[in-house]
């Protein structure tokens, strides 16, 4: 194998099984975590103990799904921008048939616009069926672009993407707007489990979680997102089964929710932009094509269901480690020494002793 065609080997651990249920799909599956930071797979572990105990383990709700292109039009001024949003919304029919015509998965969904000075901003929502559909946008915006500069008077060319999509970037928009999969997880954890699995109390985790994640992410000037590391799970998911782990950027945005239910904890993470696909770039790998098959993401299904699927997993398994990291920080000192003896074991192991 040449230089220019050699593959990076990183770690790779099945965690779980994690207990899923609500409107994709209901399962029990182990996980696949791809990363150095070797703690990560315990501490998802624990999270994955807590879904089985849990009556409905993970709920896992699908709210919305949608891949974004953004396209920018100059307009000779601000009123001729505002005549060509207007022409081009009432037009969506037209514009839909268009996207037919150039790929057999893209339907276009919606379109939405911002006008600044005599910039026209205008952002193209699409499904795209098992694909996380970065491409298959970006083709169907292309096409779309062409036509509304032949058809839509006073417009001209500014660029095929206009950064109002938002791609791999952390915006209001995307967290609004929502790019990719919406999916909310919800847990009730009992009290006892709380108490033996977690060694903490609901209301220690309820107040951590307004203070550390809502507060101290606001004082820190955070961008619709308030939780303490859902980057490390999607990370190491997306490096797993393939995703492009440039998308952990906007997907690492969402919101983590704690309450004390009488000593019972109900705990939720919302993720508004989980970016994933089973089909299309990396997932032709060999390990890649294990692992969904693994995760029964590539069965025979309609399209956009294994894709579904898969982000439901996705959402899951950011819940068990936020949960467990968070229960392990309301207690002093509990954290560090964990990260000490994984890595201390860790060495151990490697070194054969």
């Amino acid at each position: 194998m040449t230089e220019a065609h050699a593959t990076a080997g990183i770690p790779m651990r099945w965690v779980g099984p994690v207990r899923i249920s609500g409107n994709v799909a209901t399962t029990e599956t182990q996980v696949p975590l791809a990363t150095y930071e070797s703690p990560l797979w315990p501490s998802v572990g624990r999270g994955a103990k807590v879904s089985r105990l849990a009556e409905k383990g993970i709920v896992a709700t699908l709210v919305d799904e949608r891949m974004t292109r953004s396209v920018l039009v100059e307009a000779t001024d601000a009123l001729t921008a505002l005549t060509a949003a207007r022409t081009i919304e009432a037009r969506i029919d037209e514009l839909r048939e268009l996207v037919r015509g150039c790929s057999r998965f893209a339907q276009l969904i919606g379109i939405r616009h911002e006008i600044t000075g005599n910039l026209l901003f205008i952002r193209f929502e699409f499904s795209t069926g098992d694909a996380s559909g970065h491409n298959m946008a970006t083709l169907a915006s292309d096409v779309l672009l062409k036509h509304l500069l032949e058809t839509v008077p006073g417009i001209s060319y500014g660029s095929i993407s206009g950064n109002y999509c938002t791609d791999k970037k952390a915006t209001a928009i995307n967290g609004i707007l929502g790019r990719g999969k919406n999916v909310v997880t919800e847990l009730l954890v009992p009290r006892d489990v709380v108490t033996d699995v977690l060694h903490t109390s609901a209301a220690k985790i309820a107040e951590l979680n307004l203070r550390k994640n809502l507060l101290g992410t606001l004082l820190a000037g955070g961008i619709r997102s308030a939780n303490a590391h859902y980057a490390n799970m999607l990370l190491a998911f997306y490096l797993a089964t393939g995703q492009d782990a440039a998308n952990i950027v906007e997907g690492s945005q969402g919101v983590v929710t704690a309450e004390d239910r009488d000593g019972d904890l109900y705990f939720a993470c919302t993720l508004p932009n989980l970016i994933v696909g089973t089909v299309g770039n990396g997932k032709g790998l060999g390990f890649v094509e294990t692992n969904l098959n693994r995760l029964g993401c590539r069965a025979d299904r309609e399209p956009g269901e294994n894709a579904r699927r898969l982000a439901v997993i996705a959402a899951a398994t950011v819940l068990c480690g936020e949960l467990s990291l968070l229960a392990a920080q309301t207690n002093p000192g509990e954290l560090m020494r964990a990260h000490v003896q994984l890595e201390r074991d860790h060495k151990t192991a490697k070194a054969g002793v």
